[in-house]
């Protein structure tokens, strides 16, 4: 069973790569997850106190983002994929969350990035 810890920094995580999970059969977004987190543990975080500045990026309603985007993706992993128990758990824990709707996200929102309706340009 995983922490409250372990589960809280895997969803601070997802929105990096919630543009793949659309792109992605559902049960290969959760395979590959393993390999996202090694790659964490290799390359950010080993030098994250090296940097210049650091900013925790995480927001209040973030969850519930995550929830409305990530719910359905969850809910169709097939009973008989070897990833179906963690796509539970991860419906179990989003459970706790109320969604939270696309309209009161700021357009100066980091979230945005991967929604869209940034007021940003680039």
């Amino acid at each position: 069973m995983k922490t409250q810890k372990e589960i809280s920094r895997t969803f601070a995580a997802f929105p990096k790569v919630a543009n793949q999970v659309l792109a992605t059969k559902n049960e290969e977004t959760i395979k590959r997850w393993p390999d996202v987190r090694r790659g964490e543990e290799r390359n950010i975080f080993p030098f994250q106190e090296e940097a210049d500045v650091m900013f925790n990026s995480a927001l209040p309603f973030e969850l519930g983002v995550i929830k409305k985007y990530a719910g359905p993706i969850l809910e169709n992993v097939s009973e008989r994929a070897p990833e179906y128990s963690e796509a539970r758990m991860l419906l179990k824990f989003l459970a706790y969350f109320k969604e939270f709707p696309d309209d009161e996200i700021p357009p100066t929102s980091i979230l945005r990035e991967f929604l869209s309706g940034s007021s940003f340009k680039y």
